[in-house]
């Protein structure tokens, strides 16, 4: 039986030394190859104007505009602290010219209708106070014929999965708050319904032995 989900956070990851632990976390993962670039790119999201939820110290959306030619990304985070981070990342990249980080709560975007080509986030989905609310505003600034690729741990992940993950995951300062996160995330039928409120349509959700993905695009 899947343990109640538990709320980890609403407010981002906060805070100069957590964000410098999760930036080595990050950056592991990119040297290992381990980031979701290419199923960003496979799944459509490979030209235009794109928004990428959560960007944190910003490598998955770095690597993405490294792999993709004539794109821009607008990046949207809550923590003023892991912006900070995105963009001092950003210039290791030099890659100025072609992304913009913004400070705001998904659940209203500044951005307006229809601006964008695509949006993607790995690993933020468990954090937003209402992902009914976020995944309106998604719809709202897509264009029509934009696509969406959303990931993110699953809470009911096998209990081997999650011991690997913890021998896995380094700095060892991140272990703990792994563990949080993944009380914190939903199951595949529990986005499922949400969604299903939502003005999100043409959605698939799957899902593998670490998490879930979400894929579609708005009509």
């Amino acid at each position: 039986m899947t343990k109640p989900r538990v709320v980890e956070t609403d407010e981002g990851i906060q805070g100069e030394y957590t964000v410098e632990i999760f930036d080595r976390m990050q950056r592991r993962f990119r040297d290992k190859g381990w980031m979701e670039t290419q199923q960003i790119i496979k799944s459509g999201i490979d030209h235009g104007l794109v928004l990428e939820i959560g960007p944190g110290p910003g490598y998955l959306g770095l690597e993405w505009l490294k792999n993709t030619n004539g794109t821009q990304l607008r990046g949207l985070d809550i923590s003023p602290d892991m912006i900070n981070r995105a963009r001092h990342n950003t210039q290791e990249y030099n890659l100025e010219s072609r992304v913009e980080y913004v400070e705001s709560d998904s659940k209203t975007m500044p951005f307006a209708d229809s601006m964008f080509d695509g949006v993607f986030s790995n690993g933020s989905l468990h954090e937003w106070s209402d992902p009914k609310d976020v995944s309106n505003e998604i719809s709202r600034v897509l264009k029509p014929g934009g696509k969406y690729f959303i990931s993110d741990l699953r809470r009911d992940i096998h209990p081997f999965v999650v011991w690997f993950m913890k021998v896995m995951t380094k700095p060892k300062e991140i272990k703990p708050g792994l563990i949080t996160s993944i009380n914190a995330a939903y199951t595949v039928d529990e986005i499922t319904e949400i969604l299903k409120e939502s003005h999100l349509k043409n959605f698939t959700v799957g899902k593998d032995v670490m998490g879930l993905q979400i894929t579609g695009f708005k009509s």
